[in-house]
């Protein structure tokens, strides 16, 4: 069997506080359901952390409309560190995650309610959708852009997170590896130019090259119709001379660490990435857990050094005060979860 990529299962995102962190992203983008919640130390991220093993606090938090999650991750052995700059439009790496609405003016106008920093008013993407664009209060940039595929009707206008903006050396170069290697190989956008609606971005005015790309077929395995449709957007910075948003850093501190995609057959996987010039730089073993979920995890780098984590799900609670945990190791792995089965995620719902 080939591998399956189901879709991007999270965004990580290191924070200074892990619990202000969820109340926020539970509040404002409806990410109320925790997955998992884990104090521990994280020993197999030597490569990114300094060659040492340091203690984190995270939480999984998913939002039951649709869409991924955040994995909301902070370090309580050291004090995460935040960029040296202010990351600019065109900087190498993770920049701007992308999360879905299906009502782009409801989702203004609550985002703007809550108080939340608006870096536009509603505008038009290059791919007929609209679109606008957010900051967190720790700093993160979001664009909330319309989407037409949902796993549930019901609940706020925003949904979890479908793709990335990511900064980029050499745009083919980049294009070739999100296609290869994450499915991504249909082209929505290409073009050059400087693009108004990336002007309220810092360092939005430079010229760039911009792709815009999705994946021709739909996504399957069990979270595929939770995760939906997914988006990478490459930008690279013309007469520009682009930094490492992580330059100096270690994953884990300030910002977005990571990008996951769920995924099935990690064998078949390891060996597509070595083939296209990509091999796993982290490999945490197939006996991985972490608070009550369980599963495989791996990294590889982009063409740029950004990091890409691959989850293979062996287990997650579905109604945890019930001890109901679900083994996925005895389903067919490109077989979608039932509705009800998915939707029961709700009961561990937990409102701030």
């Amino acid at each position: 069997m080939s591998h399956i990529i189901s879709g991007i299962q999270q965004v990580g995102i290191g924070v200074a506080n892990v619990q202000e962190g969820f109340k926020w992203y539970n509040k404002n983008f409806g990410m109320d359901v925790p997955v998992f919640e884990e104090a521990a130390e994280a020993k197999l991220m030597l490569p990114y952390t300094g060659g040492k093993p340091h203690s984190r606090h995270a939480i999984l938090a998913i939002n039951l409309r649709g869409g991924g999650g955040f994995e909301i991750w902070q370090y309580t052995s050291r004090t995460p560190q935040a960029p040296e700059f202010k990351p600019q439009l065109g900087d190498l790496g993770l920049f701007c995650a992308k999360i879905k609405t299906d009502n782009i003016g409801a989702a203004y106008d609550q985002l703007k309610l809550s108080g939340t920093k608006l870096l536009s008013e509603i505008l038009p993407s290059p791919t007929d959708k609209k679109h606008f664009f957010v900051e967190d209060p720790f700093g993160n940039l979001f664009e909330v852009i319309e989407d037409d595929a949902w796993f549930s009707n019901k609940g706020p206008s925003i949904g979890g997170p479908v793709g990335m903006i990511v900064g980029v050396s050499n745009i083919e170069r980049s294009m070739k590896f999100y296609s290869e290697i994450l499915g991504y190989d249909k082209i929505l956008f290409k073009g050059e130019d400087s693009f108004a609606d990336l002007s309220v971005l810092p360092g939005g005015a430079v010229s760039c090259k911009r792709a815009i790309l999705t994946h021709s077929e739909a996504r399957k395995g069990p979270f595929s119709k939770l995760f939906g449709n997914s988006y990478i957007e490459l930008v690279e910075g013309k007469n520009y001379t682009p930094k490492k948003i992580f330059e100096n850093r270690y994953w884990g501190d300030l910002g977005f660490i990571h990008l996951c995609f769920d995924i099935k057959d990690m064998n078949s996987l390891k060996h597509s990435c070595e083939k296209n010039g990509h091999p796993f730089t982290v490999d945490g073993g197939a006996g991985f857990e972490m608070g009550e979920a369980a599963g495989h995890f791996t990294y590889i780098e982009d063409p740029d050094g950004a990091l890409i984590e691959f989850v293979e799900t062996k287990k997650i609670p579905i109604m945890k005060k019930w001890g109901w945990y679900l083994d996925l190791t005895k389903r067919a792995p490109e077989k979608r979860l039932p509705d009800w089965m998915l939707k029961a995620l709700g009961f561990n719902r937990k409102k701030v």
